[in-house]
């Protein structure tokens, strides 16, 4: 095992040790994550020697909180004007607004799910630069203003599984990243597109410390083949529930690819590049026999230390709910499936 992915996994068990006092309606990991999964995290740990480094942790308030703060002030959001979804395609309940906006991974605000809605709430996005570049005749920036008023927002209701295998159903707010690409003409060379996310170690306390982001070598970077960021189904997103994005859930502007894992939708975007190579991506680069290029939700083709043939559906059931239900190819989302033709995805995951 690498010591990258023994940093990914220390942290991630670390996350769940650390002193808090939750929200009565905050999602504990352990309730989330499949219960094989988790304790496989903590007999990881244990047989290393990690669980009593972090039973020190806890045991000292000054380092449980490697991101504490006098200061709360609460980030805040605004409403959006947008064109709303059709709710009557929709035949799944939404998971509720307080579950989306506390259960988050952004590492560069913590490991554990509870510590980005904690740590991000001092996060300034405004004033904001997105550069769209590389291989395009006409390559642009967004400022904050743009991110709401160069393309018209749409609602979008989409299930988004994470790689942990649970899962949520979001309604985002946003644009088609296509129209962006449009706007930028891309050369016939292209045939990548690269994302990367903000560096500010000074606003991100997680990119301070490699141990307390999770080992990941920052910026965050993720990449996706042109058609399919072009597919009509992916989505940059400056919102959810109506307003601006939280900003432990990407603020001000993140991708959406309701197929793939949710670790490939970069959170609080600052480039988009076109290229003809096929860019690193964090999580590859961290342990590529864990995470590919690709990661389509895949049932048939499990995680190397859990299974990917079902989830943990959060809800508005109550959290001793398990809720548990079989994940379908690609998310459910049948229609990508021309993209991956002729592929094996076993290979290609």
């Amino acid at each position: 095992m690498s010591l990258v992915v023994i940093i990914k996994v220390f942290n991630a068990i670390k996350a769940t040790m650390l002193i808090n006092v939750p929200k009565a309606s905050a999602v504990k990991e352990s309730e989330i994550t499949d219960e094989k999964v988790y304790n496989q995290r903590r007999d990881i740990l244990k047989s290393m020697g990690f669980i009593g480094a972090s039973a020190l942790l806890t045991s000292q308030p000054a380092q449980a909180g490697f991101f504490t703060s006098d200061d709360k002030k609460t980030f805040k959001t605004r409403a959006l004007e947008y064109t709303p979804a059709v709710t009557s395609q929709q035949s799944q309940a939404f998971t509720p607004e307080e579950k989306i906006i506390t259960h988050n991974n952004f590492y560069e605000f913590g490991t554990a799910k509870s510590d980005p809605v904690e740590n991000a709430q001092q996060f300034k996005v405004n004033p904001w630069r997105l550069s769209v570049e590389g291989l395009a005749e006409t390559p642009f920036t967004l400022n904050y203003d743009d991110l709401f008023s160069q393309f018209p927002l749409e609602e979008r209701i989409y299930r988004m599984r994470c790689v942990e295998a649970w899962s949520m159903v979001v309604p985002w707010i946003g644009f088609s990243l296509a129209a962006l690409i449009k706007k930028a003409k891309p050369l016939s060379s292209a045939k990548y597109v690269s994302f990367e996310t903000l560096y500010d170690p000074k606003q991100m306390p997680g990119q301070k410390n490699r141990f307390a982001g999770g080992g990941i070598e920052y910026p965050y970077v993720e990449g996706l083949r042109l058609d399919e960021a072009m597919h009509p189904l992916t989505l940059l997103s400056v919102g959810l529930y109506g307003k601006t994005l939280p900003a432990q859930n990407g603020a001000p502007i993140r991708l959406v690819v309701p197929w793939k894992y949710g670790f490939k939708s970069i959170k609080s975007i600052t480039r988009i590049r076109l290229t003809d190579k096929r860019p690193p991506t964090t999580w590859n680069i961290l342990a590529a026999s864990e995470y590919g290029f690709y990661a389509n939700v895949n049932p048939e083709v499990s995680h190397p230390r859990w299974s990917q043939a079902s989830e943990r559906r959060i809800s508005s059931a109550g959290l001793f709910s398990r809720n548990r239900i079989d994940t379908k190819m690609f998310n459910g989302y049948d229609e990508v499936a021309s993209l991956y033709q002729g592929m094996d995805l076993r290979k290609n995951f």
